[in-house]
């Protein structure tokens, strides 16, 4: 698995996770909701570009989330992440 694919299930999961919807952080991108359902899907990989706009999407709406789907993107679990601190 590439370092891509991984970005589509850490968005899933984050989204899940803080109960933000598909919707929301498509507004929050300016982008259209199918590019994101496509990302969660895994039917296609956001390019790096968009990893750091869905970035930026998920800190208006959510700071811990943006920080959540970092860690998970980067394939660290976020309690590793603490451990380092």
């Amino acid at each position: 698995m590439g370092g891509m694919a991984r970005a589509g299930k850490a968005l899933r999961q984050v989204l899940e996770t803080y109960g933000i919807s598909q919707n929301q952080l498509a507004v929050a991108m300016g982008i259209g909701r199918s590019s994101i359902n496509r990302w969660v899907n895994e039917s296609r990989d956001p390019a790096a570009e968009a990893v750091l706009e869905i970035i930026e999407g998920l800190e208006k709406i959510n700071q811990a989330a943006a920080g959540d789907f970092l860690a998970l993107y980067l394939g660290r679990s976020v309690d590793e992440l603490d451990d380092q601190k």
